[in-house]
């Protein structure tokens, strides 16, 4: 284990400013801690020995408090940029595994949705007690203890025979202790992943679970898994409390060990006073640093687990992306030829070829599991196509305009930069998203919305006539009608507050108010009743005629007679061992996928 990992400096520029501070903050306090030492012994032994009056030695005493309210002064300095350090490299730290998590697709996310919110909210949590007790103590012990015995060398050479032989003791303790605790910090977040996973599936399906009577089974399991998670803790916890008891042993014995030398020594007249009282003074300073690191030990190896954690995540390599713009979606075509996506055991998509023109409404049907929504995230550039290809062709007219008539060479998806590609995409899927805020700020966007604070819904209509066209193309108009505050009425998390057919209607408002050229509904009419899947059509509809392009995951046939073109989307097992990509066991499905 790296009580200091490089890693934390480079993706955390918050950490590197606090370690550079505490860094030069440890060497101002090395130079108090020595200067204070110096002045103590140099006006207390003149009083003692020489009968000096106390004015005699009164501006070595004036430059001892001066030097005393200094450490106050760093002292109080350095907490506060630690606890200041702290948050900020959790931010930093949280923001780059989001986005790293993002990158790396819906696959992994599915596979590690759990251990990731908890990670990021719980498990970071533990790099607090590392930067601020752990770390500056560290760097303390890289500065303080070198200096102090340093001058102890200079002043009293048994002495520092002294330290040079106890001191190595420390280390090498802390060094066991270290691999014991690393191990247990790691089994503690373990089990607090564990334990975070298993309470939000069981929030999630409570009202399901109370319904069919089994909400026991769950509730027990997160018993079981709150006292596995207990017993790491108490693991760790005995481990630091052992640690620092033997430290505290180690250090005082020391410390006694030179201080009864020294006694001795200066009773037999073979040393001076102010050289025994530098001696003693410094002695503690040598081995304080020391002494607190083996305390907060505990801290480091609980925030390194957790920092191991997301290094991980962040470590993970990236699927390739390409690097060439985005062609004009609103006049390109979207070809897709022999495209297999390997799932459970079986290709779903399997085989898939079609053509997607613009400005038609492209209907993709097929039976539960035969891959409908995987296809779309493939078209998204969300996820890789295991087999086959999906290319996109410019317009020809637009390819004349630029290339004086020549035909552009259609580009592979796995070419084009992502960000280009999704700037032109709208998605509405089977659970919008919907962020804590107002209505408005989920149709519009929070930083749009902020310049329409305080603009009555009945106003917001003629000021901007675009929002009010898309909410009664939708029948969301009837839903802001209703609500207490219009526009301005605030929604919580997943968009508590709203009925399920009344996100929908959101979502689909939220896309019409989008300029994006191509649209992908995932079946936007589940779940619905037929009112609501009356305003739904009717928005889809209007999406059609606004000439963009509109991929639609649809089951019912009121979406799939609207549909321009209808693309039949199957599975295939993998019949030979080794032909899926992902071993895991198969579901049936028929033939391959086809266009019509």
């Amino acid at each position: 284990m790296k009580p200091l990992d490089p890693r934390l400096m480079r993706y955390a520029h918050a950490a590197r400013r606090y370690i550079a501070i505490t860094a030069l903050a440890g060497g101002m306090t090395a130079l108090l801690v020595v200067a204070q030492a110096v002045l103590i012994s140099r006006s207390v032994s003149p009083i003692i020995t020489s009968r000096t009056a106390l004015n005699a030695v009164a501006p070595l005493i004036v430059l001892l408090a001066l030097v005393m309210a200094a450490r106050v002064i760093i002292l109080y300095t350095q907490e506060a940029l630690a606890h200041r350090a702290a948050t900020r490299t959790i931010i930093e730290l949280r923001r780059h595994v989001l986005q790293h998590a993002a990158a790396l697709g819906p696959r992994w996310q599915a596979e590690h949705s759990s251990d990731t919110a908890t990670l990021l909210t719980r498990g970071l949590d533990d790099l607090e007690p590392y930067f601020t007790r752990y770390l500056p103590q560290l760097l303390l012990a890289a500065t303080v203890t070198p200096l102090t015995a340093l001058v102890m060398l200079v002043e009293d050479l048994p002495s520092a025979i002294a330290v040079a032989c106890t001191i190595p003791l420390i280390p090498i303790f802390m060094i066991l202790i270290g691999r014991l605790t690393q191990h247990h910090s790691e089994e503690r977040l373990t089990a607090m992943e564990r334990l975070g996973g298993q309470v939000l599936d069981l929030l999630a399906g409570l009202p399901t679970l109370k319904a069919l009577g089994r909400e026991i089974g769950p509730a027990g399991r997160v018993r079981a898994l709150g006292r596995a998670y207990n017993t790491a803790t108490m693991q760790t916890l005995r481990i630091a409390f052992l640690s620092g008891a033997v430290l505290e042993f180690i250090t005082t014995l020391s410390v006694a060990i030179i201080a009864v030398q020294v006694g001795f020594r200066l009773l037999f007249g073979h040393m001076d006073l102010a050289t025994a009282l530098l001696v003693i003074m410094i002695a503690p300073e040598i081995y304080q640093p020391l002494r607190q690191v083996g305390f907060h030990f505990h801290a480091s190896a609980n925030g390194v687990a957790a920092a191991n954690a997301v290094f991980e995540i962040l470590d993970t390599p990236l699927p390739e992306r390409g690097t060439k713009p985005a062609p004009d979606l609103a006049s390109a075509v979207i070809e897709i030829e022999d495209l297999s996506v390997a799932a459970r055991g079986s290709w779903a998509p399997a085989g898939l070829t079609a053509k997607i023109r613009p400005g038609r409404l492209v209907a993709l049907t097929g039976p539960s599991g035969a891959g409908k929504t995987t296809t779309s995230q493939v078209l998204m550039s969300l996820l890789p196509a295991d087999r086959g290809t999906v290319r996109v062709i410019p317009n020809s007219a637009e390819a004349s305009e630029d290339t004086e008539g020549a035909v552009m060479t259609p580009l592979d998806l796995s070419e084009i930069e992502p960000s280009t590609w999704w700037s032109q995409i709208a998605w509405v899927p089977q659970r919008p998203v919907i962020v804590p805020g107002t209505v408005l700020d989920n149709v519009i966007g929070a930083d749009r919305a902020s310049e329409f604070t305080g603009v009555t819904s009945s106003r917001l209509g003629r000021v901007l006539p675009p929002l009010d066209a898309a909410a009664r193309a939708t029948g969301f108009d009837e839903v802001v009608s209703s609500l207490p505050h219009g526009w301005q009425t605030r929604v919580g998390q997943g968009g508590a507050g709203l009925s399920v057919g009344q996100r929908q209607r959101l979502s689909l408002t939220r896309a019409l108010m989008s300029d994006a050229p191509l649209v992908v509904l995932d079946e936007p009419t589940a779940h619905l009743d037929a009112a609501s899947e009356a305003h739904v059509l009717d928005g889809v509809e209007m999406l059609r005629s606004q000439h963009r392009t509109v991929v639609v995951i649809a089951h019912q046939a009121a979406l799939v007679s609207m549909a321009d073109d209808v693309i039949d989307v199957t599975s295939r097992p993998a019949r030979e061992p080794g032909n899926c990509p992902h071993d895991l066991p198969t579901v049936p499905g028929t033939g391959e996928g086809t266009a019509r």
